[in-house]
């Protein structure tokens, strides 16, 4: 049974850092990434990686986000850094074996994690 685990969520002020981590276990995933929902707002991709290195930011984390993977351990990251107001929302891990899919929407969620960054 395929099962990801978001932690490291949490409040922070404005220009602080947070570091999320994805636990994946049941299958290794060949695309990993992080999407995060703002209250009223779609649901929107910030980050993804695949096993072979590729990576793609949203254009409004660039420069201030990082996507990182251990294979080894089936988890991915996200280093949050210089956080600001607007990216407060639940941010979600998502996997799936193709990249494609994951870019719109991979097959498996993880529950989400709040992450609030006050001004």
């Amino acid at each position: 049974q395929v099962q990801l685990v978001e932690s490291g969520g949490g409040l922070v002020q404005a220009g602080g850092s947070l570091r999320l981590s994805c636990a994946a276990s049941g299958s290794i995933f060949n695309a990993m990434g992080w999407y995060r929902q703002a209250p009223g707002k779609q649901r929107e991709l910030v980050a993804a990686i695949t096993r072979g290195g590729y990576i793609n930011y949203a254009d409004s984390v660039k420069g201030r986000f990082t996507i990182s993977r251990d294979n080894a351990k089936n988890m991915v990251y996200l280093q949050m850094n210089s956080l600001k107001p607007e990216d407060t929302a639940v941010y979600y891990c998502n996997a799936d074996q193709i990249l494609s899919r994951l870019l719109r929407g991979g097959e498996y969620w993880g529950p989400g994690t709040q992450v609030t960054v006050s001004a």
